[in-house]
């Protein structure tokens, strides 16, 4: 039987328990996109809180791909040696390190009457509008995913994340509702995954197999027309036949056609709804046998102990409870089981908003 605070291994990559903090936007970064002194700090507290992986905030690997303000980048060499102290003080305290890496696509923040962002198909609703990306535009941004993971490796992280959710370009591309292409990038799900598998590959044939590659997936996009487990099912099994090492799923996408974003308030022991993805977690365990890292609405260790030693979870995945108390799972391993203290009351994104970096803010209001 599985345990939470049991050492296990992701490719070569091996972890102290199945605790993972999962990337979470800061809004730290210097306006280059470079890691300060603020979100060294803030890391090396969630790694002293004792969660055997952090994986860090979406890092853009283009400037075009970029979504918010102070976000992290990785789309330049200058940019390696800004994450290499945050990476080793990390080390340091015992845990292990990914970098997520992304574009967002219809979501980015391009602000020129000149440019419009590139998504897999032109499309213009509320939040997003954007022009068809062209097929030398996604073989470098291939290119571009490849030489991210390349800059990750040099700077000392463990591995990478390929953000493929909430509605950044890799999801755009999963999503029927955003990608209406006709021709290899569009249409079946193997031509929508395709992007994905290539920048897989890439990476792969670079820095060898050895070298770890997770994804982060959405279940379902909650929204008409979008995509559902099923081609979840569908991608993650392909996923699996091209080496990925293993796949965190969520789900929604901060946008205002979804019925729901990747963060809601959420109630205390499991069900569909209060494990957001409870259900999609179920049939993955069925069809899948990469190693399943689920996040979303996860706030007690008995609930993390039934997903993992039930359901057979493979990693528990948090957020909004580590903003909060950084400490946790140290305090659940001590013996002090309270449930975490975080409500999920979405405040923790106002400062980061105004350029303040995230923080809880509870106590203010």
């Amino acid at each position: 039987m599985k345990h939470l605070f049991e050492k296990t291994k992701i490719n070569q990559v091996e972890l102290k328990n199945r605790f993972v903090r999962s990337a979470t936007w800061e809004g730290l970064a210097n306006p280059d996109g470079s890691c300060g002194e603020e979100l060294t700090d803030l890391v090396v507290n969630l790694a002293k809180g004792g969660l055997g992986l952090i994986i860090n905030s979406a890092a853009y690997v283009n400037p075009a791909g970029q979504s918010g303000i102070r976000q992290l980048g990785i789309h330049h060499d200058h940019l390696i040696d800004s994450y290499k102290k945050m990476v080793e003080k990390v080390h340091e305290e015992g845990s292990k390190f990914f970098l997520q890496i992304a574009h967002a696509g219809g979501r980015s923040n391009i602000q020129s009457k000149d440019a419009l962002p590139v998504g897999p198909s032109s499309l213009k609703i509320a939040g997003y509008i954007c022009k068809e990306i062209t097929i030398s535009e996604i073989e470098q941004t291939i290119e571009d995913f490849t030489n991210a993971a390349i800059r990750a490796e040099k700077a000392g992280f463990d591995g990478i994340q390929l953000h493929g959710a909430h509605a950044t370009l890799l999801s755009q591309f999963l999503s029927p509702y955003f990608n209406k292409r006709k021709d290899k990038y569009g249409g079946y799900i193997e031509n929508r995954a395709r992007i994905i598998l290539e920048i897989l590959q890439a990476i792969k044939a670079v820095l060898g197999r050895k070298f770890t590659v997770t994804i982060k997936l959405n279940s379902d996009d909650y929204i008409e027309g979008g995509f559902i487990p099923s081609e979840m099912l569908q991608v993650s099994a392909l996923l699996e036949r091209g080496g990925i090492d293993a796949i965190e799923i969520s789900g929604g996408m901060t946008l205002s056609i979804s019925k729901y974003t990747s963060s809601r308030i959420s109630k205390d022991h499991i069900s569909g709804d209060d494990v957001y993805y409870f259900n999609a977690a179920k049939l993955y365990k069925k069809k899948i046998s990469v190693p399943l890292i689920l996040v979303g609405g996860i706030r007690s260790l008995e609930v993390a102990r039934e997903l993992v030693e039930k359901v057979e979870v493979d990693y528990i995945s948090l957020c909004r409870p580590l903003i909060r108390e950084p400490n946790l799972i140290k305090r659940w391993q001590s013996g002090n089981i309270k449930r975490a203290t975080c409500i999920s009351c979405n405040k923790c994104y106002i400062p980061a908003r105004a350029g303040e970096g995230i923080y809880c803010v509870l106590d203010k209001y």
